[in-house]
This record gives C-alpha cells, structure tokens and sequence, in this order.
C-alpha cells in the first residue's frame, strides 16, 4: 500500500495516466492526494474530471482556485458559460455535468492525516495559522459550498481584499480564507497576500516573502503538501513539499510518496506546448 500526492493537473489527462503508469497506482491498495486544480488550460478536462471521480473512494482532493472557477461557472446561465474557454465549456456542457461539479464542490479545501504526519493544500496557509486554525477555517468554507449557501459563496469569492483578520465575518470571511488556501504565493511578514505576484523567488517586490517563509510564522506540527505556484518548481524543504511542476507548460507531472521513509519523487513529462502560441505559454 502506498499514498502519493500529486501536483495540479489541469486538464492533463494524459500525463495523469502516464504518471499513474509510473507509480505502479493499485486501486486495491494505493491512495491518491491530489492537490488542486484539477482542471483548466490543460485541454483535457473533462476527460481528467472523469478520472478522478472514478477514483474517488481511493483518492483525496482539495480544491483549487482553477476548480472553485469551474463551479462558479457551472452556476451561471448557458449563455454566460459560452464564454468561458472550450476546455472548460465541455465541463459544463456534459452530460454528466452536475454529476460532476456536485462532487466537486463537496470536496475540501484542507486535508490533514495526523498519523501520517501530513497536511495538504492547494495554495498556502496565513503565517499566523497552526494546522488546526487551518482545519478550522476550512471547515467553515467547506460547510458553505456543501450547503445551501453555496450559490452565495461562489457569486462572493472572488477579489484579492480584504486581509485575513480572525474578526471578519461572512463573504469577507470566507472569501480571504480561500485566497489564502487557493491563491497565495507571497506575503508580508503580517500576513497581507501579494497575489499579483506569481514569479519565481527572487522576482518579487521588496518587503514580500514567500508564504513558507515569512518572518514570524508558527511553527506548524505537520508536513505540507502543496501545488500552485509552477514557477517555484520542485521545492522540498523546511516542512514544505510543492509539487506543482508545470505539467500543463511543458514542465512535468509529479508525485511524491508520503508514506515512505525517504523522500520518493517520481515524475513524467507534462503537456507538449509546442503547438501553443507562445503568448499562452505562461500563467
């Protein structure tokens, strides 16, 4: 039996098979964390949707920002969701749609094995967060988009501000809790998002740090698995294992073994962008 985690998706089904090839996946046996974005951009979606529901009583999967899109679209009228890109258009279209998206939307937004020793999330988490603010947090979103409310929330997330402060309320409330679970990068050292950043380390403005690595952050009792950032590469360190390593720009698809003694990575190649026009070829 093995658990491996692997880094976004986003429409690759091909590669998503070529690396479930790889790690030898036993659908008896294994189990599979998938850490966001599992759709957009990648032209495969709804093929890549499909599979990851077909493995969802041997899997785990925590939402992106690239997924809360796809559910926000699927809200919207037919003639709104036209125009939206063809990758997603044959998500919402399908037949199988509100199969689909009614999954989705019940999936988390933070995962946390305390016996593994393992958390997962898409994005980020606020330096003042423990694990358990975070599971906190997300619990309040994930009440939201299994509930009633979920419209709501989805017509209300999207906007870089306001901060996070424990004394928000409401949309404003969940909102920040989402951009920094699907969202962050950067920050300061008091916890403000600098979401327009998204280069590598090194490129970003004065006073700005990666989100691992502020100044001031709590210490965290668990290892994080996290995906997101592509131009921050393969990064394992300090507690943090980012695993988004571009597979839908040419980069590649990886997994990372979670229940093994030494750090196992496996990869494969990602998308082959060399038809896509070259101003589509970055975030």
């Amino acid at each position: 039996m093995s658990i491996w985690a692997i880094g976004d998706l986003q429409g690759c089904y091909d590669a998503t098979q070529r690396l479930l090839e790889k790690i030898r996946f036993d659908p008896a046996a294994d189990t599979l964390w998938f850490c966001g974005d599992l759709v957009n951009r990648g032209g495969q979606s709804l093929e890549t949707l499909r599979l990851v529901h077909s493995l969802r009583e041997r899997s785990i999967v925590v939402l992106g920002n690239h997924d809360l899109s796809l559910l926000a679209v699927g809200e919207r009228a037919p003639a709104e969701k036209r125009k939206v890109n063809p990758d997603l258009q044959r998500v919402v279209f399908a037949e199988d749609s509100a199969e689909l998206l009614d999954w989705l939307r019940r999936q988390k937004l933070v995962h946390a094995d305390r016996r593994l020793g393992w958390m997962m999330v898409h994005a980020g988490l606020a330096p003042q967060w423990t694990t358990r603010d975070a599971e906190q947090y997300a619990a309040e979103v994930e009440q939201q988009l299994r509930g009633d409310g979920y419209r709501g929330l989805l017509r209300n997330m999207y906007g870089d501000k306001p901060n996070w402060s424990t004394g928000l309320r409401g949309h404003d409330r969940w909102r920040a809790i989402i951009n920094w679970f699907t969202r962050a990068r950067y920050c300061t050292p008091r916890g403000r998002i600098a979401i327009e950043e998204k280069g590598a380390p090194g490129t970003q403005a004065a006073g700005l740090y990666p989100w691992h690595e502020a100044p001031g952050r709590v210490e965290r009792d668990l290892k994080i698995v996290c995906g997101h950032w592509s131009t921050l590469g393969l990064t394992l360190t300090q507690g943090i294992h980012a695993i988004d390593t571009g597979a839908v720009w040419g980069g590649r698809l990886t997994a990372l073994q979670l229940d093994s003694e030494e750090l196992r990575v496996l990869q494969v190649p990602g998308r082959d962008v060399s038809a896509i026009p070259p101003h589509l070829r970055k975030e």
